[in-house]
């Protein structure tokens, strides 16, 4: 539970479990759907160590977290007490509007399996570039397995996406599964090999010959393996036929009568209607892919390449995903992910450009985890850490990858397989039992021009470099004037000032809740700090929150854990929205009565929106009581 923490942070500035319709994550995001977006803290969340950025797209509320995301995940799931099941299933229903709940939807659907789908494309990327360099042969065990491995997923792919797909729509995993086991039956299969009954469609672009009927009705027998869309579409019709089931059988044979029903119904229908117009769907879809792709591919590698990361940043990336897995299915290749490959390159170009220019020392800090994960092909930290919030390195980045994406076209390269990203990304574009051609050296040249223009672009043009705090932190002044502004708190309490890191909660000592205070009280009065408006006061009366006039925005937490209180030896005077001044009496408290039931009286004070000041400065004392200047927030 290294990231209890952050998990329940997290939580509470989403709104709590109880706002959450479902939750899951992809490589570097956590993908909320919450039941009302307007109650997140988004400011907050964006201000919190360990979160990178917070995006609204598809009908979800993604927080950005970086490499680490699933072990957050876990956390956020053990922290709100969310079953792994629950977290994905509930609130299937993303509302929005259509094309958001069809990115939700395809999201849902792959990203459970993109992970292990790059793995095995992976090997079997290296197996097609060992048998092209000649480290092996296509008859030795050591391919034929490697190759096995890399190819069964694919192969199977509609049991994977059986189980997903019907996940996402909320009907049973099991029965997904037997659908997607029936579409790629070998015995099925092996009827086409004989002469056929008759043909349907006969002389047109559907012509289809018949081996099989089903109660009489003709099967048009298609290759349902490595398909996308035929599974999609029958676990979508099966959740629907399931939850309509479940209504009118009892509930006494529901448990093998619902699936029994399922299955006859769905099953057929898929073999007789559903599949064979996913199947001529997909087809359409490929070569429709195929001809835009044709009008100009370089300019196709431009558009694709250039704004391949804004599509990213809003996730709209999501629905070129099954365009690119239907094109390898249908056509054996596909060209359009395949132009967006220089795009991370382009990235991490420009991120060893800041690197080598900024004096920030935080943003170099930054610059090694983000640039190490984009050569692997996860651009979110560098994008959401770096480039983005910098703005020209990201503008740079993005024509780095749209020259890329130009040079890919231009060569006609094209992807073989959905695999590793990055530098891992290369055997993707192999043809599997062909030597390598040389569209895959225009591949090599793409991703270098891509470097070499993020780097150069961001380097020669240069960026608005942050100033940092530590570098600010003390006010300039002339002739006994300040010239920088600055907002003065006095002390709260009368006590022992102590600095923040001594504090025995790691959210406040950690500065992810921002930059402040502790004091140990010796009198039970909580006093303005400045005068402003009371924004938040806990329904226990422990914690009270108030933004200043001047725009600074206040925590007071009296003691560690005393929610736990539940309000007792706490009187509040002041309630939500009204106006006070500085040192007007907040609350009052029993310290004696605190400490008796085992709490640490500790109080934080915290200025919240710490990120928008250049520092917030402490005072160096040990002993302060009301009135006493302790904090000078510089602007």
């Amino acid at each position: 539970m290294k990231y209890e923490q952050l998990a329940k942070d997290i939580l509470d500035k989403v709104g709590g479990t109880e706002n959450i319709n479902s939750v899951f994550h992809c490589i570097t995001r956590l993908r909320f759907k919450l039941k009302d977006e307007s109650i997140a803290k988004t400011a907050e969340l964006e201000k919190m160590d360990g979160v990178i950025s917070v995006l609204r797209s598809g009908g979800q509320y993604q927080v950005v977290i970086g490499n680490h995301v699933p072990d957050v995940y876990k956390a956020v799931l053990e922290v709100g007490g969310i079953s792994a099941e629950g977290a994905e299933n509930s609130g299937n229903d993303s509302g929005g509007n259509l094309f958001n709940r069809f990115i939700d939807m395809i999201s849902g659907v792959f990203t459970p399996v993109l992970g292990v789908l790059a793995a095995t494309g992976m090997i079997k990327g290296f197996a097609s570039m060992f048998l092209a360099f000649g480290w092996v042969t296509q008859t030795s065990g050591t391919y034929q397995i490697l190759y096995a491995i890399g190819d069964a997923l694919f192969y199977f792919f509609p049991i994977f996406l059986g189980y997903t797909a019907i996940k996402k729509f909320g009907g049973n995993i099991f029965v997904g599964m037997a659908i997607g086991g029936a579409l790629v039956y070998p015995a099925l299969a092996g009827l086409t090999a004989g002469k056929p009954m008759y043909t349907l469609f006969a002389g047109t672009m559907f012509e289809s010959p018949i081996h099989i009927t089903f109660l009489g009705i003709p099967v048009i027998l298609m290759s349902y393996a490595s398909s996308v869309i035929p599974i999609i579409l029958a676990t979508f019709f099966a959740a629907k036929v399931e939850k309509g089931l479940k209504k009118i059988i009892p509930d006494v044979v529901k448990t093998f009568l619902v699936p029994f029903f399922t299955l006859l119904i769905v099953v057929p229908l898929t073999f007789i209607v559903i599949g064979p117009i996913a199947v001529w769907a997909g087809d359409l879809l490929g070569h429709a892919t195929l001809w835009v792709y044709n009008l100009s591919p370089v300019i196709a590698g431009l558009l694709l390449g250039g704004f391949w990361q804004v599509f990213v940043i809003f996730g709209l990336h999501w629905g070129l995903i099954p365009v690119a897995i239907n094109n390898l299915t249908t056509l054996h290749a596909d060209p359009i992910l395949a132009m967006t490959f220089g795009a991370s390159f382009a990235q991490i170009g420009a991120v060893l450009a800041v690197m080598l220019k900024t004096k920030n020392q935080k943003i170099k800090t930054l610059g090694y985890p983000a640039f190490i994960s984009g050569i692997f092909g996860v651009t979110e930290p560098a994008i959401y850490g770096i480039t983005l919030p910098l703005k020209k390195p990201f503008i740079m980045s993005c024509i780095g990858g749209a020259v890329g994406g130009g040079i890919i076209g231009y060569a006609g390269a094209q992807a073989y397989i959905m695999g590793g990203l990055g530098i891992f990304g290369l055997p993707n574009f192999i043809k599997p039992g062909s030597p390598i051609d040389g569209a895959f050296w225009w591949i090599i040249i793409a991703i270098v021009v891509s470097f070499i223009l993020g780097l150069v672009l961001t380097y020669v043009f240069g960026f608005k470099d942050p100033v940092e705090a530590s570098a600010a932190a003390a006010p300039v002044v002339t002739e006994g004037e300040t010239l920088i502004e600055h907002e003065v708190l006095v002390s709260p309490l009368q006590g022992e000032l102590i600095p923040l890191v001594n504090v025995k909660d790691e959210a406040f000592s950690s500065g992810a809740l921002g930059k402040g205070l502790g004091i140990i009280p010796t009198e039970g009065k909580l006093f303005a700090p400045a005068s402003g408006t009371v924004t938040m006061v806990f329904p226990t009366g422990h914690a009270l929150g108030i933004t200043t006039d001047s725009g600074a925005e206040i925590l007071m937490h009296v003691g560690m854990d005393t929610v736990q209180l539940e309000g007792k030896y706490f009187k509040v005077h002041v309630k939500q929205g009204d106006k006070i001044t500085q040192g007007q009496l907040l609350t009052e408290f029993d310290v004696e009565g605190i400490k008796s039931e085992g709490y640490d009286i500790t109080t934080p004070i915290i200025v919240t929106n710490t990120n928008q000041y250049l520092d917030v400065m402490v005072v160096d004392e040990t002993e302060v009581k009301p009135g006493d200047r302790v904090i000078t927030l510089v602007i």
